[in-house]
C-alpha cells in the first residue's frame, strides 16, 4: 500500500486529465470550426451580395456572360469584399477602375468564386474545375441570385475554395488552434500532476503512519500512537486508531492484572490447604475434626471463588442465561432483607427497608436478583460500623417503566479517586484488606454484570452524609431494572 496507493491515485488523476483534455480539445476544435465556417459563410454571402449588382451590370451591357472571368478574377472582386475600400453599388465610378484594396478581410486567393447561368450550369470557376457542370438545387441555394429585369440570369457562389467548405486557410487556422490546445493541455497536465503528487503525498503520509503503527501493535507494541492533526476523515481515523490502541493497552493491562489477581486469590486457600495437609502428613497437626473443618472451609472458599470467576466470565461474554419469570419484587426484597437480618443483628447494625406501596409485579430472574441484593447488603454490612444503619429502598418509576432499588449505608464512604473503579474485578479500595475481611473483590463486579444482563444500570455515590465536622461518609449503590427484562 505504501507505494501502490499513490501510483493508483496519480494514475486515476492522469486518466481524468486525459479524458478531460480530450473532451475539451474535441469540443473546442468543433466550436472553433463551426465559428470559422459561420464567419466565412457570412462574409462570402456579403461579398456575393456586393458582387451581384456588378455582374448584373455586366450582363446588361453584354447581353451574356462571355468574358465574365475577367470581372471575377480582377481587382473589382476584391474591392467589394467585406472590409474592402469601395462598394461598387451607387458610387457612379467606372467598373474597371483600378482600386487598391486596403485591409481586406478576404481576397480572391482565399475564396472561390463560381458563377452559374440561369439553368444552374457553371460558366465560370476561379479554380476551373466545375465549368460546364450542372449544380444541384441545394448548391444553388448557397449562392446569391443575379437579377436582371426581374429575371434570374445567374447565381454567384462564393465559398472557401470548395463547395463542401474545406480550404487550406481554415485547415491552417484550425491546426494552429489545435496546436495551442495541445500545448496548453500538456502544460496544465504537468502542473496538475505536480500539484496532485504533492497532494497525494500529504494524503498518503498519514496512512503510512497508520500502517506502521498498526504493524507495531500487531507485533505487541501497544504503546504505539499516531500523530495526525488534520480535521478531516483521516484525522478522525487517526483519533479512532489511538482510541483503539488505548483500549487494547488497557485491556492488556487488565488481563495481566486479572491473571495476577486470580493467581493471588487462588494461592491463598491452596496454600492453607497444602500447609494443613503437609502438617498432618508430618504428624505436626492431628487428623481431627478441627483440621478437617479448616480444610473444608478453605475448599469452600476456593470453590466459591472459582464459581464467581465462572459466573463473571459468562456474564461478560453475554452467555449468562436468565430464568425470567413474573416476580413480586416487593415481597422478594423483604424476604432477602429478612434473611440478612441475623447478620446485621450480630454486628449491631440497623437494617431498614423502605418500599413503595402498591409495588407492581415484574419479569426478572429472582435468583440472580437475590444474588445482586445479597451482595450489596453484604458489602454494606462489611463496611458499616456498629450502631450504623443500612437502608434498602425500592420504588417504581411509572413514566419509564423501571424499578429503582438502592442500598445505602452509613459507613466511612469511598474516596473520590477509588469510586470509578469499585465495579472492577479484584478491586479493593483498602489495599490492606485481606480476602477474609474485604472479600475477593468480585462481588461488585458480579453485581454490575447481573444488573446489565437484565438490561439495567447501576451506579455508586459517596459520600452521601456529613458528620459534625463536615466530613463526608456513607455510600449508596442504586440500580434500575426494566419491569420486563428480555
Amino acid at each position: 500500500m505504501r507505494n501502490s496507493l499513490i501510483f493508483k491515485l496519480l494514475g486515476a488523476f492522469l486518466l481524468v486529465i486525459a479524458i478531460g483534455s480530450l473532451i475539451i480539445s474535441i469540443l473546442t476544435s468543433q466550436a472553433t470550426r463551426n465559428a470559422f465556417d459561420l464567419y466565412t459563410t457570412r462574409n462570402s454571402q456579403v461579398w456575393a451580395q456586393r458582387m451581384a449588382p456588378v455582374l448584373a451590370d455586366y450582363y446588361i451591357q453584354n447581353g451574356n456572360w462571355q468574358g465574365v472571368d475577367v470581372i471575377l478574377q480582377s481587382d473589382i472582386s476584391e474591392q467589394v469584399a467585406p472590409g474592402g475600400v469601395g462598394n461598387m453599388m451607387g458610387q457612379g465610378q467606372g467598373r474597371g477602375a483600378g482600386r487598391q484594396a486596403s485591409g481586406n478581410a478576404m481576397t480572391s486567393s482565399d475564396q472561390r468564386l463560381i458563377l452559374a447561368d440561369g439553368k444552374g450550369i457553371v460558366i465560370s470557376d476561379t479554380l476551373n474545375e466545375l465549368i460546364g457542370n450542372q449544380l444541384t438545387a441545394s448548391e444553388l441555394q448557397n449562392g446569391v441570385p443575379i437579377i436582371v429585369k426581374d429575371s434570374m440570369v445567374g447565381t454567384l457562389i462564393i465559398t472557401i475554395n470548395s463547395l463542401n467548405g474545406s480550404s487550406t486557410l481554415s485547415d491552417e487556422f484550425l491546426a494552429s488552434v489545435n496546436r495551442a490546445i495541445v500545448e496548453s493541455v500538456v502544460v496544465v497536465s504537468i502542473l496538475a500532476l505536480i500539484l496532485g503528487a504533492i497532494l497525494f503525498i500529504q494524503i498518503t503520509a498519514p496512512l503510512r503512519q497508520l500502517s506502521k503503527a498498526a504493524i507495531s501493535i500487531a507485533n505487541g507494541d501497544l504503546s504505539k500512537r499516531v500523530n495526525i492533526r488534520s480535521k478531516d476523515e483521516i484525522g478522525e481515523l487517526g483519533s479512532t486508531f489511538n482510541s483503539m490502541a488505548e483500549s487494547l493497552s488497557n485491556a492488556e493491562k487488565q488481563r495481566q492484572h486479572l491473571v495476577a489477581d486470580v493467581a493471588h486469590e487462588l494461592r491463598t486457600p491452596l496454600t492453607a490447604i497444602q500447609g494443613t495437609l503437609e502438617g498432618i502428613q508430618d504428624g505436626i497437626l492431628p487428623m481431627d475434626e478441627e483440621q478437617i473443618a479448616a480444610l473444608h472451609s478453605e475448599t469452600t472458599l476456593l470453590n466459591r471463588l472459582v464459581g464467581d470467576l465462572r459466573l463473571l466470565s459468562l456474564a461478560e461474554a453475554g452467555q449468562l442465561k436468565l430464568e425470567l419469570q413474573k416476580t413480586d419484587l416487593s415481597t422478594l426484597i423483604q424476604n432477602i432483607a429478612e434473611r440478612m437480618k441475623s447478620q446485621s443483628i450480630q454486628k449491631h447494625i440497623n437494617l431498614e427497608t423502605e418500599l413503595q406501596p402498591n409495588f407492581p409485579e415484574g419479569q426478572l430472574d429472582p435468583d440472580r436478583f437475590t444474588q445482586v441484593l445479597t451482595n450489596l447488603i453484604g458489602n454494606a454490612l462489611r463496611y458499616t460500623p456498629e450502631d450504623g444503619t443500612i437502608r434498602v429502598q425500592a420504588s417504581y418509576l411509572a413514566a419509564n417503566d423501571l424499578f429503582q432499588i438502592s442500598v445505602e449505608d452509613s459507613g466511612p464512604g469511598i474516596d473520590a479517586e477509588n469510586l470509578p473503579y469499585v465495579f472492577d474485578r479484584f478491586y479493593r479500595a483498602d489495599k490492606s484488606r485481606t480476602r477474609s475481611s474485604g472479600g475477593s473483590g468480585l462481588g461488585l463486579a458480579i453485581v454490575k454484570q447481573l444488573v446489565e444482563a437484565h438490561g439495567g444500570k447501576i451506579q455508586a455515590e459517596s459520600p452521601i452524609f456529613q458528620d459534625e465536622n463536615n466530613q463526608g461518609f456513607g455510600t449508596k449503590f442504586s440500580f434500575t431494572l426494566p419491569r420486563y427484562s428480555r
